[in-house]
């Protein structure tokens, strides 16, 4: 029983690895895919790839970043967006996500929820959760 438990518990943690597709809230369209992998005991995500509508920017940098933070005016295709993320469970909590249109960064909770990847930033008592799509 307890070997079972911890394949399921393996299973669910690789599984949120890879790459996924984010989903705009207000269009339902693809807005970019982020790879997310584990470093030593983390779990960081980062922007692979951007889908952008014809005359924007294909490679902006994340000019609404805050100053002091090291992804100020850095390239968003590549950027770090998700940090320092630990295993609980079989979600991901503790660590932090960017949105890099905003420049905010905001607490995270990312979990499993059928095939879909559950992505929720917290800000205060205030929280917004984002269904992202499994890249295969």
């Amino acid at each position: 029983m307890i070997l079972l438990f911890l394949s399921t518990n393996c299973l669910s943690q690789s599984s949120i690895l890879g790459k996924w597709t984010t989903i705009d809230d207000d269009s339902g369209e693809a807005r970019s895919i982020v790879e997310i992998a584990e470093r030593g005991s983390k779990v960081f995500g980062k922007i692979i790839r951007l889908y952008r509508a014809p005359g924007e920017d294909p490679d902006p940098v994340c000019d609404q970043c805050p100053v002091d933070d090291v992804r100020y005016n850095k390239k968003i295709i590549g950027l770090e967006i998700i940090q320092n993320m630990i295993w609980s469970e079989k979600e991901l909590t503790e660590g932090s996500i960017l949105d890099p249109e905003s420049g905010k960064i905001y607490q995270c909770k990312i979990w499993l929820e059928g095939p879909d990847l559950k992505v929720r930033g917290y800000w205060g008592p205030f929280f917004r959760t984002q269904t992202w799509k499994k890249v295969h």
